[in-house]
């Protein structure tokens, strides 16, 4: 798939597919931790038929509550550096893998507009965390363009391909 391409859905469904065939190959349960996608990861990986073998859970935390709650984000990270941060994602990936009982885990959190961009954090910015249990969390700070549609699509793409490297 081109990188530069808006991914539409059968690209998403051909990238998760993927995913699920390096996880069940590599016996690996998945976990995602999802603001900004509101699920849209999870539910492309649930799309796949025998997804139950490699995902684990998919947790949906908008708020600062739910990621304090469902992923165990400090209150002072939200603080210190707000929701849409590396730091935050850290703390959203390797707290879906403290919550599951999965393996590897991917983390979303950004600004998809078309509201809540600041001159610091336009619309577009991306935060994305990937984790193996037992190991160190990675972050990947990205500027995507177009709509809130546009800006989802991408994360969603971004993210399947993360996993597909950290799989490997």
């Amino acid at each position: 798939m081109d990188d530069t391409a808006l991914p539409d859905d059968a690209a998403l469904h051909a990238l998760a597919e993927q995913v699920g065939a390096a996880l069940q190959a590599r016996h690996l349960m998945l976990a995602t931790a999802e603001s900004c996608t509101g699920g849209w990861i999870a539910k492309m990986v649930t799309d796949i038929p025998g997804c139950s073998a490699w995902f684990d859970c998919g947790m949906a935390a908008y708020s600062y509550e739910a990621k304090q709650a469902l992923l165990g984000v400090r209150p002072e990270t939200l603080t210190e550096h707000g929701a849409v941060s590396r730091e935050t994602v850290m703390e959203m990936v390797s707290g879906a893998l403290v919550t599951s009982g999965a393996s590897i885990a991917v983390a979303v959190t950004g600004i998809a507009g078309p509201t809540g961009g600041t001159p610091g954090k336009p619309v577009g910015t991306v935060w994305i965390g990937w984790k193996r249990r037992g190991g160190y969390p990675k972050a990947e700070l990205f500027h995507f363009e177009g709509d809130r549609e546009a800006v989802r699509r991408q994360t969603v793409a971004a993210s399947l391909r993360g996993l597909l490297a950290l799989a490997g």
